[in-house]
């Protein structure tokens, strides 16, 4: 079975500027619930493609998969 990367809580933290900017940014009342993350929840994923442009297919891999560029001949 092929275990696919997907983005850390911390990679995603640095990159949309911090827990507090995360945890406003998709509605949570407390930043310390974003520090507790061991892996990015399912139920944020689409928030937080929304509010930071992230995609889901990035946050979770494992999850949601890209679409295909185009078919091979």
């Amino acid at each position: 079975m092929c275990d696919i990367a997907r983005m850390k809580p911390s990679e995603l933290r640095k990159r949309v500027g911090g827990c507090k900017k995360l945890a406003e940014g998709i509605g949570l009342r407390s930043h310390s619930a974003v520090l507790k993350w061991s892996k990015i929840p399912d139920k944020h994923i689409v928030a937080i493609e929304e509010a930071f442009g992230i995609p889901r297919e990035e946050l979770r891999p494992d999850l949601y998969r890209r679409p295909e560029q185009g078919m091979a001949a």
